[in-house]
């Protein structure tokens, strides 16, 4: 079954929003700080890195930065650096998903990609772990990542 929006039409129907551009180095977005804005990377490549620990290196076209902020009603929680020349589509967060369903399902799309694949990595962590690592650090970090991957709204 394909996804429930067509990729590149959400690609395509970005022309129309403005762009920031970026240098190497530059900080696209800041820990802490509260933007407004959703970016979507047009071209280039950023590390998204959180309490000094790079999460991920990021390059592909049409990933998004800023929606936790966003969703979530806080800031941001990661830097967001360039790590080669980067072009950004720029939207007004709240204003461009309540108005634009097919990109708040995009971001949801996404985000659900995400989960999925963290999901993955979880049963694969815990499938390794022996008799001996029960109980253990590795075993207690992979029960905490479980049980925020809990099902439901937030308590």
């Amino acid at each position: 079954m394909p996804p429930i929006v067509d990729v590149a039409q959400v690609l395509k129907s970005l022309s129309s929003l403005p762009v920031e551009v970026h240098k190497p180095g530059d900080l696209v977005l800041a820990a802490g700080r509260t933007t407004g804005k959703l970016l979507i990377l047009k071209e280039g490549a950023v590390e998204v890195v959180r309490n000094g620990v790079r999460i991920a290196e990021v390059s592909t076209p049409g990933a998004v930065f800023g929606e936790l902020a966003l969703l979530l009603g806080r800031p941001h929680s990661a830097n967001v650096r360039a790590l080669a020349p980067s072009i950004f589509h720029v939207a007004h967060a709240g204003t461009f998903l309540r108005v634009n369903p097919v990109a708040a399902v995009y971001v949801a799309l996404i985000l659900a990609e995400r989960l999925d694949q963290v999901n993955s990595h979880l049963v694969e962590a815990r499938s390794q772990l022996g008799p001996a690592e029960r109980g253990g650090v590795l075993d207690r970090m992979i029960e905490n990542i479980a049980q925020a991957l809990r099902y439901g709204p937030p308590l």
